[in-house]
């Protein structure tokens, strides 16, 4: 495997950090702690263990080699009993000779490796004839086997004899104390990090118009005053959408006072040639207007209204009756039991803007839904129409922007219609995209979260 260039290392190191703000603060304060606790670790066992194990397997090796010389300069049963005696009562040491026979060829090795360099070192250094050990049969004994006049000595020490055995308690002591620090440490990370994530929540929570008027802000005093002023923000922009209501209302009256009192003037004259055009262009002025307040009222006032839960099957069939009054067949598909929680208002602006889009542009339109597998829901208008180039569907999306192609030359329209919509899904949280349809024209599909 090639070796990566030095530049893809700090991207290869970025990658595997957390992302989460829980998982970075976890990793600030864990890993020093790790860090140090391996560190202490280290420089106990490379300063105090290795050179108290040293010494104890130096004294055994020097007693065993004094119990192996002893015999060999008197190789008599006596002479072994001896010294046998004198081992075991000075030395914690079972002797014993196994005449005529061999060392043991098969070894095997403890788990901790330096209990066995540091024991075969010393014996080494000691003894001057073949030695074969093992330190993993008995728990509380090392077996060494040295070959003697006549046949095998063997010796069997304690353990405390051979190494330092209480070094364990020490490693156990810093785990505890390691397990001890880290869960201080996640509980407080816990508690601030659990504070922004209700922060985050109630935000997302207003965006998509769900109140949560339990929520207060909590955790550091950062913490709170982003809280605050998250409060202070939702209030400034309720006042907003508030004013911006009253407004939209406003002008809605003053503008069609002058338009009724038009129509009626025009109503009350002689009909030409000439009032039939200014009838006309009265009625798309009408539409017009009714179509910008649409938009600015979908940006304002339907923001406010209350998420409630909405049975899709029939909210579809009211859209596909306005749709074939339009001229165009339509067709719904959509199961009896599902129900979106959604702001009724806004979720039959968007899907209607789409189906009458398809209405004026197509003699066939299929209206389907469909819950998602994440939980959420899934609206689809298809239609036979001409289409958009690919390449165009995002600036469909644009207010008043009108295509030059066929499908979007709608004298009625001004280009709301698209943007409306995608405003309105938004709003939820989802959104609305364009592509081809199976019928040959225009899909447009409807996404809302959970």
């Amino acid at each position: 495997m090639a070796a990566l260039p030095p530049r893809l290392w700090p991207r290869l190191l970025k990658r595997s950090l957390p992302t989460s703000l829980w998982g970075r603060a976890l990793l600030i304060i864990v890993l020093p702690i790790a860090l140090m606790q391996v560190a202490v670790t280290y420089v106990f066992f490379d300063a105090h263990w290795q050179t108290v194990t040293a010494r104890l397997s130096d004294s055994l090796a020097g007693d065993i080699a004094w119990a192996v010389d002893s015999y060999r300069e008197n190789p008599t049963p006596e002479n072994l009993a001896r010294i046998s005696a004198q081992a075991e009562k000075s030395m914690q040491l079972s002797i014993v000779l196994q005449r005529d026979r061999p060392l043991p060829q098969s070894t095997r090795r403890s788990l901790f490796v330096a209990f066995d360099r540091t024991l075969s070192q010393a014996l080494d250094e000691r003894l001057d004839a073949p030695f074969w050990f093992d330190t993993t049969r008995y728990p509380a004994y090392v077996d060494i086997r040295v070959v003697a006049p006549g046949g095998v000595m063997r010796v069997i020490a304690p353990r405390d004899r051979a190494f330092a055995t209480q070094a364990h308690i020490f490693v156990l002591w810093l785990a505890g104390a390691t397990i001890l620090l880290t869960g201080i440490a996640v509980a407080f990370i816990r508690n601030q990090v659990r504070a922004i994530e209700r922060l985050a929540v109630a935000a997302d929570a207003f965006g998509r118009g769900v109140e949560l008027d339990e929520f207060k802000p909590a955790g550091a005093k950062e913490v709170r005053q982003a809280g605050h002023a998250f409060l202070d923000m939702r209030e400034r922009i309720r006042r907003y959408l508030d004013q911006r209501t009253t407004m939209l209302a406003s002008v809605s009256h003053d503008l069609r006072t002058p338009l009724t009192r038009l129509k009626l003037e025009l109503a009350m004259t002689e009909p030409n040639k000439r009032t039939e055009a200014m009838k006309r262009d009265l009625g798309e002025m009408e539409h017009m207007i009714d179509e910008y307040l649409a938009f600015a009222r979908g940006q304002g006032g339907e923001a406010m209204e209350a998420i409630e839960p909405v049975p899709v099957a029939a909210a579809l069939e009211e859209i596909a009756a306005d749709a074939r009054a339009a001229g165009a067949e339509v067709e719904v598909a959509a199961p009896e039991d599902l129900v979106a929680h959604v702001r009724p208002g806004a979720l039959r602006r968007a899907v209607s803007n789409l189906a009458l889009n398809a209405a004026f542009h197509a003699n066939r339109v299929e209206l389907a839904a469909r819950a998602l597998p994440s939980g959420g829901l899934e609206i689809t208008i298809d239609d036979n129409g001409p289409g958009i180039p690919p390449e165009r569907y995002e600036e469909a999306f644009k207010p008043f922007s009108r295509l030059d192609d066929a499908r979007n030359q709608n004298l009625k329209g001004v280009g709301l219609g698209l943007a409306i919509a995608r405003d309105s899904a938004r709003s939820h949280g989802g959104d609305v995209t364009l592509e081809k349809s199976p019928l040959g024209g225009l899909r447009a599909t409807v996404r809302l979260p959970a």
